[in-house]
Parts: structure tokens; sequence; C-alpha cells
């Protein structure tokens, strides 16, 4: 046996070796990438989706503080839904359209999600002077809605539609917020913990809500590390 191939090849060996413990390992953890939502602010959003006051935010977007009332006529505000993880929408109680399919489906991510602390769900009326506490409390026993885990809301109208441009980014059209402004749109916006903006769905497709499910969970496993 030649001593001098075997002493080349040992070495050969010994450094493949070594190069598959640490090499490669290091090489997978540059390479691969996190399975994480985006976080979205204004710039990256359809600009006739943002109103033009912010329009060019490029970072440190957040949904800005809020006070509703809903279907129980309690006060709900953005410290209600502090650490929590979030899907709101924007309806109204006598639409006939795509509203019934938004309400089946968001009743649908409530069931899902309903012994999960973690999560809730927030509904603006878009005609908050129709949609009183006790029209809202009818179409909350109406749609199954969970008192504590979904509020249904009523309030000022010009700020309600300021948090649809302004904070969700949930329409296309422009306005004002005021009497003869209306909205109207199919938009599920998910919200993390830190009030950030990471998702936004039809909320009229039902095959939409495992999505928002699978994404729910990923922004879990986010806050878990």
């Amino acid at each position: 046996m030649d001593l001098k191939f075997f002493k080349k090849s040992r070495n050969t060996f010994l450094f493949l070796l070594l190069f598959t413990i640490v090499g490669v390992p290091v090489f997978y953890h540059l390479v691969k990438t996190e399975d994480k939502l985006p976080i979205y602010n204004p710039a990256d959003v359809n600009p006739k989706l943002v109103d033009e006051s912010v329009r060019n935010k490029t970072k440190n977007h957040t949904v800005g503080d809020f006070k509703l009332i809903n279907q129980n006529g309690e006060v709900i505000t953005n410290k209600n839904y502090d650490g929590k993880i979030y899907v709101a929408d924007f309806f109204f109680t006598r639409c006939q359209t795509i509203c019934i399919a938004m309400a089946y489906n968001m009743s649908e991510l409530q069931e899902h999600f309903k012994n999960d602390d973690e999560v809730m769900f927030l509904s603006h009326s878009v005609t908050p002077v129709m949609d009183s506490v006790p029209v809202l409390r009818a179409y909350a026993d109406a749609k199954g809605v969970i008192d504590g885990k979904w509020n249904v809301t009523t309030g000022d109208k010009k700020h309600i539609y300021d948090l649809a441009r302004k904070s969700y980014f949930a329409v296309l059209d422009e306005g004002t917020g005021d009497e003869d402004d209306f909205i109207h749109t199919e938009n599920f916006v998910l919200i993390d913990k830190d009030r950030r903006i990471r998702g936004s769905y039809d909320g009229t497709k039902k095959e939409n809500m495992q999505k928002i499910i699978t994404d729910i969970e990923l922004l879990k496993k986010e806050y878990a590390k």
C-alpha cells in the first residue's frame, strides 16, 4: 500500500468531514429565509388605498389611536387590543352584498380562534348613524359574535373613515368622512401586537380564511421567540 497516498487521502477526508460538520450548517444559516410576514408601511401599499397625508411614509407605520362604541354600548379603544393580534374590517348592518360573506367568514375565523386569548376581531360600521348600539346588538346576535372576542362598533363617522384611509388602508376611494362620503370595502386587515399591518385579504373569499389562519399562526410564532 502507498503510504503517501493514504496520508493525502486521510487529509482530504478530514477536510471534508470538518466542512460537513461546520461549513454546511453555517452555509444553510446564511442562505435560509425565515418564514416571516412582511410589515406594511404606506409607501408599500397601492397609493390609491392610502390617504395623501401619509402616502410617502416608508417606516414605523402603526394603526392610530381609536375610540369606538361596541354592541354592548361599551367604549372600545386601542387599549382593548394591546398585546393582541387582530383582524379588522369595515361593514354596515344593512349591507346585502359583500358584507354577508364577510360576516360569515369573520365568524369562521372567530370560531377557529375562540379559545385563543391572543387573537381578537374588530368591525367598524361605515354607516354609524344608522348602526346604533341596539342595531349592532341585534346584528351581533344574528352573526354569533362572542362578546370580548369580536367587537362590532359604531362611532364618529369621520374618525372611522380616517381609520380606514390613514391607518388600515382598506378602501380605494377618497373622501373626507362628511355626510355624503361612503366607503364599501371587502378587505380584512391583519394587525400584529405592535399595531402594525401584516396582511390584507379579500374577506369575501372563503379560501382566504385559511391564509389568514396560517398568517396568524406565523405571527404567534414570531412573538413566541
